[in-house]
């Protein structure tokens, strides 16, 4: 009989390999990503249970820098898909909610060092292949922050499990965590790796067992995420992954009695969609569904007049191009101040017009592809609508091409309208707008930013005054759930920044902290009295 007060390993942040010209990690990365590109085509099924089920659907993957290439296909499931992996999730709940919590840790710890290991390249490499990702932003996403997420969140499980109430002279009162009551599905996005595991393992970790729907795009990364979960011993039915419809998933899972949670991340409009859906059955459910979303952003850098030109332009640069654009807390509107506004966008157009843009497979290249024609679609048509009108102009980039991939520059708009489309509209991809502010009115155009957007994920204000600083975190209270100050709005690390964003970017429940884990269980207050008493009355009744 098991007996200790166990301690977890203390956990710390991954370190970030460099895969430089010549290195050891640049050649064993580069060589996996040669031969998952030059291998057979593969064949992803579903996970359903202790099964691989296939179906008479496949459906091709490709990577997005180069879509003719064929690297397999998956297969396409039903509603009755969606039925036999719920089934098979409750089969498997009773046994992996009452497993000691210690051992639910260590499987993933044990999946943390297989990814740290053995499965890192792959992992990378496939990432780079289906979301065509560089090396560097690979190695952050699918490799480190994935790492850091199994680490930290079984830190953090501890923690949950550690915060227990007072106890007065003759009781002893607890505090039990139970597993929610029924199942979680999860919805996940393509463009980290790392975030679609951690949405199905941090409910698991807590007990619950999960249905998770990848975005079509990322099912080539999310089959080797399945073999990372097998290898660390995640049992069969715990985590289970459909390739199925929205509507036909969204019919199954939301009409279920037993539907307990959604872990979300994806578009806003979704997200409302479903919570509309919830809401209107909730008279199905067996307990209150707990809704966790993290959704869009319209994310922000503002400078002040004291800014340093090459800090504000660099933090452009990277916060809006890194990733493609594709990221949620991408930097997509900046205001800088007329009294500087040169200098930053000559530095910029400099920085923009250096990048490199290709295939993952040559590591000098700074932009890759978006992920999908229908995302190319979106994002050209911004572009193009920038073009025609006279209240904007394209200082660099604007060119875009999917003849062999799905590439388009890094592009930077230059609006005298704050309240221009692209100022206010979320693209998902390599654009940003900046609009050139009065250096004089600081607080009006404060609050033309707050007033702009009905996200609230990320911002960054820029600014050598303190007072500025201040003034600025206070007039945007409320305007981003990730601030940063003289840096980026991006780049949030796993039990340092804790993620998420208010309003209509999300409910905030700031993954890569103990915040996300406590939303997956259901707490029990246990008090116990030692010697009960045996007589009703009180000493007020004489």
């Amino acid at each position: 009989m098991s007996n200790g007060v166990y301690t977890v390993p203390y956990p710390a942040n991954e370190p970030v390999k460099g895969y430089a010209p010549g290195s050891d990690e640049k050649e064993s990365l580069l060589a996996k990503y040669k031969e998952m590109y030059n291998q057979e085509p593969i064949e992803v099924p579903m996970y359903i249970g202790s099964e691989e089920v296939t179906t008479n659907d496949k459906r091709k993957m490709s990577p997005p820098h180069d879509h003719a290439h064929n690297l397999g296909t998956y297969n396409f499931g039903t509603k009755e898909h969606v039925t036999k992996a719920i089934d098979a999730a409750l089969a498997a709940k009773s046994e992996w909610a009452n497993m000691p919590w210690e051992h639910r840790a260590s499987i993933f710890l044990k999946a943390a060092d297989l990814l740290e290991g053995p499965y890192r390249d792959e992992l990378n490499a496939a990432t780079m292949l289906a979301q065509s990702k560089n090396a560097m932003q690979a190695e952050i996403d699918a490799a480190c922050e994935l790492i850091d997420f199994f680490r930290f969140n079984v830190a953090f499980m501890q923690q949950v499990y550690e915060d227990q109430p007072e106890s007065n002279p003759g009781m002893w009162n607890k505090l039990e965590y139970r597993p929610l009551e029924g199942f979680v599905f999860a919805i996940t996005p393509f463009n980290f790796t790392s975030i679609a595991a951690n949405l199905c393992a941090a409910p698991a970790m807590m007990g619950n067992v999960v249905v998770w729907k990848p975005a079509a795009t990322q099912i080539y990364s999310a089959h080797v995420l399945m073999k990372i979960f097998k290898a660390a011993g995640v049992p069969d039915g715990v985590i289970n992954m459909v390739y199925v419809s929205g509507a036909d998933s969204g019919e199954v899972v939301f009409n279920h009695p037993e539907f307990a949670g959604l872990h979300f991340t994806g578009s806003t409009g979704v997200f409302k969609s479903l919570w509309k859906t919830i809401g209107a059955n909730i008279d199905t459910y067996k307990s209150y569904p707990r809704v966790v979303g993290e959704t869009g952003g319209k994310d922000f850098i503002i400078a002040h007049k004291s800014s340093i030109p090459a800090q504000v332009a660099t933090a452009i640069s990277r916060g809006a191009f890194e990733f493609q654009g594709q990221k949620c807390s991408a930097a997509s509107r900046g205001y800088i101040p007329s009294n500087i506004s040169e200098e930053i966008l000559e530095i910029v157009k400099e920085q923009v017009n250096s990048f490199k843009m290709g295939s993952p497979e040559d590591f000098s290249n700074f932009v890759n592809a978006v992920i999908s024609e229908q995302s190319f679609d979106k994002i050209a048509s911004f572009i193009d609508y920038a073009k025609e009108r006279d209240d904007a102009e394209i200082i660099c980039g604007g060119n875009y091409d999917k003849s062999k991939g799905y590439f388009i520059e890094p592009t930077v708009i230059l609006t005298t309208d704050p309240s221009f489309k692209t100022m206010c509209e979320e693209i998902f991809g390599p654009v940003m707008t900046i609009y050139v502010y009065d250096e004089n009115k600081w607080e009006e155009t404060l609050d033309i930013l707050d007033k702009t957007s009905d996200y609230a994920l990320t911002g960054a204000i820029f600014s050598q005054d303190r007072y500025a600083i201040v003034n600025g975190m206070k007039k945007l209270e409320n305007a981003a759930g990730n601030f940063y100050i003289n840096d980026k709005p991006t780049g949030a690390v796993v039990g340092q920044q804790p993620f998420g964003g208010a309003r209509g970017s999300g409910t905030n429940d700031k993954a890569g902290s103990y915040l996300n884990l406590i939303r997956w269980v259901s707490p029990r207050t246990i008090k116990e009295t030692f010697v009960p008493p045996t007589d009703y009355k009180y000493p007020f009744l004489g």
